[in-house]
C-alpha cells in the first residue's frame, strides 16, 4: 500500500483489517523462527525431554498470544505520545489518526524478522540460542561481541538499527499528510516527542538494568 496519498495511504486503512493482518504476519514469523530455527538448537533438543522444556514450550506458546496485547499497548503508549507532539506544536491530528501512523510504521519492523530466518535458514544453519537471540540485521548489535558486552547494552544495542531510522521516517510521513503541513514540522514534532523519549528510555534502560 502507498503511504503518500490520503485516499490509498497505509495510515488511513481499516484499522482493525490492518491490525489483524500485522498480528498474523507476525504471529507467522513467529511461528516460522521459533518451528524451524529455535526449536532446532541443541540446547532446546537438550531440554526438550526435561522440566525445563515444558516450561520453554509454555513460554513459547505464550508470546502467540500475548502479540495483539503488546501491540495494543505499544501503539497506545507511542500513540500518546506523538499525539501529545503534535498538541504542544499546535497541529489539529487526533488521537486515533497517530494510532494508526504508529501501527503503520510498525510494518517495518517485520523486515527484519524476516531477514534473521533467512540468515539462520540459509547461512548460519546451525546457531546457538544465544546467537538467535542476540543476532538483529541492520543494528549497532553486529558492531560488538555480544558475548563480551555487558547485558544491559544488549536490548539498546539491537534497538538502535536502521529499521529504527525507517521506522521514524514513516512517522513522520504519517504525521505530514494528516497535518497538511510542511514536513519540517512534522520532523520537529517526532524529533520532540517520539525520538525524546526512545533515547531516553534506553538510557533509563541502562541506568535500572540489574
Amino acid at each position: 500500500m502507498a503511504i503518500e496519498t490520503e485516499n490509498t495511504s497505509l495510515f488511513t486503512s481499516d484499522k482493525k483489517l490492518t491490525f489483524i493482518i500485522l498480528c498474523l504476519l507476525s504471529i507467522l514469523l513467529l511461528y516460522i523462527k521459533k518451528s524451524f530455527i529455535e526449536n532446532e538448537t541443541a540446547a532446546f533438543e537438550f531440554l526438550q525431554d526435561r522440566p525445563e522444556g515444558t516450561v520453554l514450550r509454555i513460554i513459547s506458546a505464550l508470546q502467540f498470544f500475548s502479540i495483539p496485547l503488546i501491540y495494543l499497548w505499544k501503539f497506545t503508549v507511542i500513540g500518546f505520545v506523538l499525539w501529545v507532539g503534535c498538541f504542544m506544536f499546535g497541529f489539529r491530528i487526533t488521537f486515533t489518526q497517530c494510532w494508526s501512523v504508529v501501527m503503520a510504521a510498525e510494518f517495518i519492523f517485520l523486515i527484519p524478522e524476516i531477514l534473521k530466518i533467512g540468515w539462520f535458514m540459509v547461512v548460519e544453519t546451525d546457531p546457538t540460542l544465544p546467537e538467535i537471540r542476540a543476532f538483529y540485521p541492520l543494528s549497532l548489535m553486529n558492531l560488538v561481541d555480544y558475548e563480551t558486552i555487558e547485558k544491559r547494552f544488549a536490548y539498546p544495542l539491537r534497538a538502535l538499527s536502521v529499521f529504527e531510522i525507517f521506522y521514524i521516517l514513516i512517522m513522520v510521513n504519517g504525521v505530514h499528510l494528516f497535518a497538511k503541513r510542511d514536513k519540517r514540522a512534522a520532523w520537529w514534532i517526532v524529533s520532540a516527542s517520539y525520538i525524546l523519549i526512545f533515547l531516553l528510555w534506553l538510557v533509563f534502560y541502562i541506568i535500572v538494568y540489574k
